[in-house]
Order: structure tokens, then C-alpha cells, then sequence
């Protein structure tokens, strides 16, 4: 198949038109009509990332960050980036991303992020006029928990150290629970307006969460990296598709690299 009709699914399922405007989301690199057999998918595109797909004779990465951010300056192959980008080229590997589209599509990131947090009566938080998709997610536990409690099991779920809490009691019951993945510092207000006990989402800025105290609201920061749980629902979307459309990939897998750049001690 052609990497051309992936693409036509994955937009069909995160319409480009729910990006960020300024999000450089789709084709980043290579040959849309070429065949393709194996794909990766990915939470970042980094150079341990491409080295694996090379390793695993990729010809598709599906990404969910965008690997071009800021346009190269010029091709110096002693840039580590720049490099990546050949190596990329020389092994014919299309690269296409679904960043702010797939956050905000029905099904996307961010219902995956809710489910994930075990909230049920999952709406948009700040939802597009259809209802149905949009910014973040908000929804409830099924029963209260302390916010000690439910910070140590969104630690625990994202396999990450520990989480950055701003509350300024951690023995209040919380159940009505927002979440934005990626960072989402700014829409704060936006998960107090709506009702929530708490917000999950990472990134979070200092001064912002003096501002977060001042309001008496409580966050949870697990970490940017809890987008990750993206790479695994990528690949059931690809294979749902290659079974609804007879498809012939011979592999569809998620990159096993950590591209956390963080180190907790």
C-alpha cells in the first residue's frame, strides 16, 4: 500500500482543521507515494527513535509530536538533528505527525488520557462547537479519593518517579477530575471554571501555580511524557484499519525508546 491511504485515514480520524493553527502538524518528511510496509509509532522522533526504525527496516514512523519544529538553518551533517534528518531520507522512512488534531479528536489523545485516569461521563473541556471534540477532557471518579491518593496512582500509571502536586491541602476529596495532555498551564482556569476538583495535565509554570494556590485548586503533574501512552493506541488504530481495509503491512509496532528527557533522583 501506498503511505498515501494511512494518511487519508489518520486525517479522517484527526481532521487536520482541529490543529493549532501554528502546530506543524502532517507530512514531515519523505515520499507520501511511496510503498510502505512497516510502521512505527512514536510518542517523539529523536535520534534513538530513528536508529531503531532503521533497525526494523521502517518505512512509516507515525508520530504524535512533529519532528520539525523550527526549520533547519542549513544541512550541516554534524548536527546531530540534521543527521537524523539524512538518515531518515537515505533509508526512504516517511515521517508524518498528529499532534493538536489528535489531542482534540473524539477518540484522540486525551479520551485515551481520560480512560486511562479511570473518569467516566467524559466530555470535551473546552469543547468545538460540535460537542464532541476539543481541548482536554473532564470527567469523574467513580468514587472520592484523597488528592495524595490519586496523585500516588497517576504516578504510578504513568511509571514515572514522582509527580509535581499543587494543592494546598492533600487530604481534600477530589472526584470531578479535568486532564489536558501535554502542557496545559494556561487552560487551568478553564478546568476551574468547569467544575473540577482537580486537573491533570504537565509542564505546569511556577508562577502559574502560585496563581493555582491563590485559587484553591488543585493540579497534578505527571510529566509531558504521559503522552506516551499514545504509542501502543496508534498501533491498535492502524491495525483496526489494515483489518478494515485489507491492507498488506507486514507490521505495525510502537517505538520501545524513552524519550523522557528527564531524570527523577
Amino acid at each position: 500500500m501506498k503511505a498515501t491511504e494511512l494518511i487519508a485515514k489518520i486525517e479522517a480520524y484527526a481532521p487536520r482543521d482541529l490543529a493549532w493553527e501554528r502546530d506543524p502538524i502532517g507530512l514531515q518528511l519523505g515520499d507520501p507515494n511511496q510503498e510502505i510496509h512497516t510502521v512505527m509509532t512514536a510518542l517523539d522522533v529523536r535520534p534513538e527513535v530513528v536508529a531503531e526504525a532503521i533497525a526494523n527496516n521502517v518505512d512509516f514512523i507515525f508520530a504524535h509530536h512533529p519532528m520539525i519544529f523550527r526549520p533547519a538553518k542549513n544541512l550541516d551533517l554534524s548536527v546531530p538533528q540534521n543527521k537524523m534528518y539524512a538518515d531518515l531520507i537515505k533509508h526512504d522512512i516517511v515521517v508524518y505527525a498528529a499532534h493538536t488534531n489528535l489531542d482534540a479528536a473524539a477518540g484522540g489523545m486525551n479520551d485515551w488520557l481520560a480512560e486511562a485516569l479511570q473518569l467516566t461521563d467524559v466530555a470535551p473541556l473546552i469543547p468545538n462547537a460540535d460537542g464532541k471534540t476539543g481541548l482536554g477532557r473532564i470527567g469523574s471518579l467513580a468514587t472520592p479519593q484523597t488528592v495524595t491518593d490519586y496523585a500516588t496512582f497517576v504516578r504510578d500509571l504513568f511509571n514515572v518517579a514522582h509527580v509535581r502536586v499543587i494543592a494546598n491541602d492533600m487530604n481534600r476529596s477530589i472526584q470531578r477530575i479535568a486532564v489536558l495532555g501535554g502542557d496545559g498551564g494556561s487552560e487551568y482556569p478553564d478546568a476551574l471554571a468547569a467544575g473540577a476538583d482537580a486537573y491533570v495535565t504537565a509542564d505546569f509554570y511556577y508562577h502559574t501555580a502560585h496563581d493555582v494556590l491563590a485559587d484553591d485548586f488543585v493540579v497534578i503533574d505527571p510529566d509531558h511524557h504521559m503522552e506516551a501512552i499514545a504509542k501502543d493506541k496508534l498501533v491498535e488504530l492502524v491495525n483496526d484499519w489494515q483489518t478494515e481495509n485489507n491492507w498488506d503491512l507486514d507490521r505495525v509496532f510502537a517505538s520501545t525508546e524513552n524519550t523522557d528527557p528527564y531524570t527523577y533522583i
